[in-house]
This record gives C-alpha cells, structure tokens and sequence, in this order.
C-alpha cells in the first residue's frame, strides 16, 4: 500500500477475508440502537417536557455512541482504499448518497406541511435544497461517512501519524460553526481514521477479548465505573477527555460485541448491526408515530417507559419496513438501482458503513 505506513497495511493480516465478521456486527447492532435511543429518548423528553430514567442511559452512551460507529466505518478501509477512484467513488460516494437523497426526499415529505404551516412552502422548498449543503435531521451520519472515505483516499502519501494527530487536534478543539458539516468532521474524523489506521490493533484487541473473557469483563467494570463518573462529574466533554472516552468506549463496544459473539447471545442485536443502515434510514417513521400515538393517548405516563417503547418501535418498526419492501417494486429504497451504479459490480453489496 502506497504511503500510508506499515500500520495500516498490516490490517490485510488482522481483517478477514469474509464479508461478515460476527462482533463487528454485535457492535454495530448495539451502536444503531443506541443512535436509536438517543433520538426517541430526547424527542419523547421534549414533547413531554420532563425527563425520565433513560436519560441517563442516553448520556452515558453520549462519549463512545458515535466514536464507535465511526471507527468500525473505517476498520475494512485497508481492504479497498487502492481501488481505482472510479470504483472507490462508485462504492464509497455513490452508495451513500444515492440513500441520502432519497431518504431526505422521504422525511421531506412528512414534514412539510408542519414546515409550511410555520412559514410557508416557500421555506420548504429552500429547507430542502439547504439539505445538500446542511445534513437534515438524522441523516448527516450518511452525509458525512462519504467525505471521510474521499478524504482518506486523498492523503494517501501524507504521513498517516500527521493526519491522525491533526485530526486529534480538531476533535480536542471542539469546533462549533453552526455548520453540521464541519463540526461534525471536526469531531469524528479522528474516529473513522483510528479504524482505518489502527485496524490490526483492533483486531489483535477483539482476539484477546476473545480469548480471556474474564480478564475483558474485569476491563469493562472499569471503564464503565469511569465512564459514568466523567460523565456524571460534567468532566466528558473537556478536551483530551472526550478523545479518550471516546476511544475507551469504541474499544469496550467492540469488547462487549466480541464476547456477546463468543456466547452467541442476543443475536438479535448481531443481526440489527448486519442491517444497520436499513435502521438508520426507516427509524424515523415508527418512532416518529409511536411517539405521537403515545403522547395523544396517554395511556402510559413515565416517560422512561414511553421512551423504551418508542426506542423499540423504532429498531423493530424499520426493519419490519425492510422486510415489506425488499421483495417488491419498493427495492429501491433500500437497494440501490443498476441506474445509479457508476462502476461495474461483482456482487451487489449489502447495506453497512463498511466494508
């Protein structure tokens, strides 16, 4: 590999030749339900107007949720970074937007007529042209994910510890813009280029959780006790704190997902991870509607129950619209068209950050 140095080329050794790898998939099915979590829990407190017990979940998961999802984005990158830019930009560009346009057209049009009622469908129509500038709403992880892989590809032949220390830079800065865009790459570049970078350590870090699963439970009861106090002391969002935190709990994710595969528990959640970005994409609809049918009905008033309940929907609801769509003429939503294919396949690649 060209100029990207003997760590991540090493990778090739560490990352398996097959298309899934079980705790890679444990960890992202716990990373989209926590993403999950996070947007029923937070809509349901500010419909409500009060908090209830998973808030506090929320905010422990709030220092790793997305450092972990990005890192993994990046952990196979070693496998397909020298592709030609015609089938990089094809698989890693085209992909991803082809889901953002669609999907932002989508939630466009569920929300334009509370967006008109407020200030008129002029405003609609320049809200959804700003979305290709400015991510909409839950969608920016999409938006970003393709610039990330741009990007890395670009600075092949700079010295990969440069860009990993500038990158560090700019998450410790904690840069506040106003633009999703740049602070968001601001804040997780570092994450997604920790996977590409530091993929062998990775991997040699899930075989030893593999091997001493006492050892690694002993390690978590740790970083969870830590974890929880920087968060509860207000101290997890300071500078070097919050890129340690992040990276301690994108290694304890991968630790838990490792021996949640050893036992072969939960594979409900193995399997959530396997369609990620099927959740990512549909969550909106099911949560969105079991909020407002609970909050309408009141037929439960805790709001930690009624964000548990909107959390489940939400998962379970957009894989259930996978399934109602993926054998019909509604493919499309989750599959993309050979008409927004720009490079010739092999095979058709299922829907993950990565490959």
């Amino acid at each position: 590999m060209t100029g990207n140095g003997t760590i991540a080329a090493t990778a090739h050794v560490f990352a398996p030749a097959t298309d899934r790898v079980d705790w890679v998939d444990y960890a992202k099915g716990i990373c989209i339900v926590m993403v999950v979590m996070m947007h029923s829990v937070l809509g349901v407190e500010a419909a409500a107007g009060q908090t209830g017990f998973m808030h506090y979940v929320v905010e422990f998961a709030k220092p790793f949720r997305m450092p972990d999802f990005f890192l993994i984005s990046g952990l196979f990158l070693s496998r397909v970074i020298d592709r030609d830019w015609r089938t990089y930009l094809d698989r890693k560009v085209m992909h991803f937007a082809y889901f953002y346009v669609l999907w932002v057209t989508i939630q466009f049009g569920f929300k334009a007529p509370a967006f008109a009622a407020e200030q008129g469908w002029a405003h609609v129509g320049y809200l959804y042209l700003e979305s290709f500038i400015e991510p909409f709403g839950t969608l920016w992880f999409i938006y970003l994910l393709p610039i990330f892989f741009v990007v890395t590809k670009a600075t092949l032949r700079v010295p990969p510890i440069l860009i990993w220390a500038v990158a560090a830079a700019l998450e410790m800065a904690h840069i506040s813009t106003g633009w999703t865009v740049i602070d968001e790459f601001a804040a997780r570049f570092v994450y997604f280029y920790s996977g590409y970078l530091f993929a062998a350590y990775v991997f040699q870090l899930s075989g030893k959780a593999r091997a001493y699963p006492a050892l690694a439970l002993a390690a978590l009861a740790l970083w969870a006790v830590g974890n929880g106090s920087l968060v509860h002391l207000g101290l997890s969002d300071w500078p070097v704190i919050s890129l340690a935190l992040g990276l301690a709990g994108a290694s304890a994710i991968i630790t838990v997902g490792v021996l949640l595969a050893r036992m072969q528990w939960l594979d409900f959640i193995r399997y959530f991870g396997e369609h990620s970005i099927v959740i990512y994409l549909a969550f909106f609809l099911p949560m969105a509607a079991t909020r407002t049918l609970l909050m309408k009905t009141a037929v439960i008033h805790d709001v930690g129950t009624m964000s548990t309940i909107v959390t489940v929907v939400g998962v379970v609801g957009s894989v259930a619209i996978w399934w109602a769509c993926r054998n019909s003429r509604l493919n499309f939503l989750f599959e993309r068209p050979d008409a927004f294919w720009i490079a010739p396949r092999k095979v058709r690649p299922s829907l993950q950050p990565a490959e």
